[in-house]
């Protein structure tokens, strides 16, 4: 047989690893060895196989490439993965550590792989909403109108109970009744603490022995039977976790106590108690059961509590709207809008959809969106977005982005993405886990070969206690809950303030980021330019005006915008334009009135072959130390003027700027502008360097040159031409007053759209990694210090040690803290 050597790429967890092995070796002759670190495939064919051939299998399974096995291949940096559920993931099951990355599953059920509870992924958009008569309950429809039996206004009917609080109710009986069965058990257990012990009276030891036996069967059974399910998967698949040492630990002092019930002739005196019978341990696995089981109910209803923020979210857009039709007014469910649809918004009611105001004005809140609680005056022609809250005065809008389209879906599927992906720091964690479990097993060994070797007598009794609660007091519980817990709430605290993350790798990498890359228009500045001068050799500046203008109005460019806007304002008229082309970074060319007309920067004069006369340079590069930015204008092949337009920097840019600096982190402006503006913007705003006339090409190379050079870079931009240095950067920003694609390439958008955002997403950065690192120490904490006492070291010294329900109690104490430290980012000072 042949052997040859393949990089894989795709996979990121011990599952990914096994499946991949598994579906090459399932090809006829083949038998593969795969392993994750470094992510190498060893293959031996019996006959030669194509690469494209594997790639096929491959691909079927998940997002896996193979390609023949390069050595240079290790030394390049392996980008961590970043698991998010995908987009058609709505209403499927997942599991939530993404044992199988973005798998998802139809039905609910157990991960194949670890064993946890599958987590339904919530629906992203609002549900269809139900009428109902308040009188009579038996009338249903879809849509707002009046109960066809007693004539009174139907209203929404209240949503039925989700598939989160289904699982986490279906826990919470499970709680009941392991509580019910486990405190009696304990009682009876304990009693032989009190003098004179008053159930003795009524029973004998062994016939208390038997109740216990009897008592723990629900609980070992039926409330928390899926422990010992997890823990016995976790063996098989080798993905040792949590549940592999709640299955050991619990399943041996079960079975113990079983032996020493039926069978206590088995065992030596020193296992017996002063009555004759086996001491048992009936106690020790219901009460770690238990507490087991209600470290899964906290993460049950932090899951809910992931859901239930996206559903307040979804609550945020109405459930009905107004229709203007032939005139008239109709009440119609929110679902039933459609593009071009014309909506009557009332005082006080709820933008229904995104659109633009047609006729009226009024103030509207938009807090939910921007996070500033002062109205926006709104008129004619100004946009409105969904589920912001009308003030006092009514308008008529027309519908322009309806359901998944509206900027508050957008940033439901944002916030969902985010909350559920899995931050690179994650992976530790997982590494930790892999070994920490073998580990602990070995200790519990060791345990109780020491006691039973070198131990005070009862010796194997102190060794058996002793290696339970070694295994019981290292299961890492809270080590699930540390990242996605703080990844959770970070994400809601983002969006609370207008930051939004597409994902935890986002998150954690904008705490790495030193080199900050920026755009200038509609960034640094309002990105709302106005013509200041319109400058001619020949002092015919209306007529160059006419041509510019006329040009510009097929250009959606802010500058164009403000040339078209300022000949209105001057009232000149505009005439048709032939061949127009718009030359990305440079300006736009075409036929006006038979003459070939170009507008831009001086790039695009040297491109037309367009001469600049001396005169004329100097009063452009005079403008341009001004700050302004100013445009040529030329006829046929001679520049015969040009346009000076401003643009205000933003008030926050200045003030974002200076913290960023002072944080270290090197702000660097790279702009389409000329060399003499984009220095008066970056000496007046005191930027670490900066760059003029760059294309999108430009910012792209700069970007990648300083990766190069080992920098963790984030891009800010807001237009189409950042779209590439957006999604190239480690962290691209877009600003949300920027286009659609600037925003689709960033893994971070300022609802507000200015630099103090991203001062706010650093500091929001690096209070979550903070978080996240304190929930690994509590994680660990209780768990590498409980060992050493667990095992007995300072028996010797002291006399102390540790019961398995004191270890129990112990291990919960880490989930419990892990919530706690999480949900405290919710107040954190951004």
């Amino acid at each position: 047989m042949r052997t040859h050597k393949y990089t894989i790429t795709g996979m990121f967890c011990d599952g990914c690893r096994t499946k991949v092995e598994k579906v090459l070796s399932a090809m006829e002759g083949i038998e593969a060895v795969v392993s994750l670190d470094p992510p190498v495939a060893t293959i031996s064919m019996q006959k030669p196989i194509q690469t494209s051939q594997f790639q096929e299998v491959l691909a079927a399974e998940g997002k896996y490439s193979i390609k023949v096995f390069n050595a240079n291949d290790l030394k390049l940096p392996i980008k961590e993965a970043v698991v998010e559920l995908p987009k058609n993931a709505a209403g499927k099951y997942y599991c939530p550590m993404f044992c199988e990355g973005e798998k998802v599953y139809e039905e609910a059920g157990d991960c194949p792989v670890c064993g946890m509870d599958l987590v339904k992924a919530p629906d992203l958009e609002s549900s269809k909403t139900l009428f109902t008569c308040p009188m009579h309950p038996e009338i249903e429809q879809d849509h707002p109108g009046s109960c066809s039996i007693c004539g009174m206004d139907l209203v929404p009917l209240e949503p039925k109970d989700s598939e989160e609080n289904k699982a986490y109710n279906e826990l919470w009986r499970k709680m009941k009744i392991a509580l019910l069965f486990t405190v009696p058990i304990f009682i009876i257990s304990m009693s032989d603490m009190i003098p004179n012990n008053p159930l003795l009276k009524i029973l004998d030891t062994q016939t208390w022995n038997w109740v216990q036996l009897v008592l723990s069967l629900p609980v070992v059974f039926y409330a928390c039977w899926m422990f010992f399910t997890r823990a016995w998967k976790s063996i098989l698949t080798w993905n040792l976790n949590m549940f592999t040492l709640i299955g050991i630990g619990s399943s041996v002092a079960f079975l113990f106590s079983l032996v020493g019930l039926f069978f206590p002739d088995v065992f030596p005196d020193e296992f017996k108690t002063y009555h004759g019978t086996v001491h048992l341990y009936f106690e020790a696995t219901t009460v770690i059961l238990t507490l087991v089981l209600l470290g899964q109910l906290l993460e049950a209803k932090a899951h809910s509590r992931t859901s239930g923020a996206i559903k307040e979210l979804l609550k945020l857009a109405p459930t009905e709207a107004t229709l203007v039709i032939d005139g008239e007014d109709k009440l119609i469910a929110i679902h039933a809008i459609k593009k071009g649809d014309l909506l009557r918004v009332k005082p006080g009611d709820k933008v229904p959809v995104d659109g633009k105001i047609t006729t009226g004005e009024s103030t509207i809140d938009e807090s939910m969106i921007s996070g500033e609680p002062i109205p926006v005056d709104k008129k004619i022609n100004d946009a409105v977005i969904a589920g912001t809250i009308n003030g006092n005065k009514s308008f008529v809008m027309v519908a322009e982005k309806v359901g998944s389209e509206t900027l508050l879906s957008q940033i439901v599927q944002m916030v969902n993405s985010a909350s559920r992906s899995r931050a690179p720091i994650q992976k530790v964690a997982d590494k930790i886990a892999k070994y920490f479990v073998p580990i602990v097993v070995l200790a519990s060994v060791l345990t109780f070969i020491v006691w039973a070797n070198f131990g005070p007598e009862p010796a194997l009794v102190y060794g058996f206690i002793n290696a339970i609660a070694v295994l019981i007091i290292a299961c890492p519980c809270a080590l699930g809950l540390a990242t996605p817990m703080s990844v959770m709430v970070g994400v809601g605290k983002g969006a609370h303030t207008g930051v939004l993350i597409k994902n935890a790798e986002a998150l954690e990498n904008m705490n790495k980021v030193d080199v900050l890359i920026t755009d200038k228009t509609g960034t640094i500045t309002e990105g709302k330019p106005s013509v200041e001068k319109v400058f001619s050799t020949d002092n015919k500046d209306n007529e160059l005006l006419k041509y510019c203008a006329s040009l510009n109005q097929y250009s959606e460019h802010p500058l164009a915008q403000a040339v078209v806007q300022y000949a209105k304002l001057k009232e000149t008229s505009l005439i048709e334009v032939n061949d127009f082309e718009a030359i990305s970074g440079k300006g736009v060319v075409g036929t006006v009135a038979n003459n070939r007309v170009s507008f831009g920067n001086k790039s695009l004069m040297e491109q037309v072959g367009a001469s600049i006369s001396a005169d004329l340079e100097a009063k452009v590069i005079a403008e341009q130390k001004l700050g302004k930015t100013v445009s040529y204008i030329a006829i046929d092949t001679v520049a015969l003027g040009f346009i000076s337009i401003s643009d205000a920097i933003k008030e926050t840019s200045v003030a974002a700027i200076k913290e960023l600096i002072k944080q270290g982190v090197e702000v660097i402006m790279l702009t389409g502008d000329n060399e003499n503006t984009a220095k008066a913007v970056a000496e007046e705003l005191n930027l670490t360097s900066f760059k003029a006339g760059c294309l999108p090409e430009d910012k792209l190379n700069e970007i990648k040159r300083l990766q190069a050079e080992g920098k963790i870079v984030a891009m800010a931009g807001d237009g189409i031409n950042d779209a590439p240095a957006l999604a190239q950067a480690d962290v691209g920003i877009a600003m949300g007053t920027g286009t659609d694609v600037a925003i689709e390439s960033a893994k971070i958008t300022l609802v507000k759209g200015d630099l103090q955002g991203i001062v706010k997403a650093k500091n929001l950065s690096h209070a979550v990694m903070k978080n996240i690192n304190q929930n690994l120490f509590f994680a660990f904490f209780y768990n590498v210090l409980g060992i050493p006492i667990a095992a007995g070291v300072l028996y010797p010294f002291f006399g102390i040690l540790l019961s398995p329900m004191i270890a129990a109690l112990a291990m919960s104490f880490s989930s419990v803290s892990v919530i706690a430290n999480a949900l405290r980012l919710r107040n954190v000072k951004l």
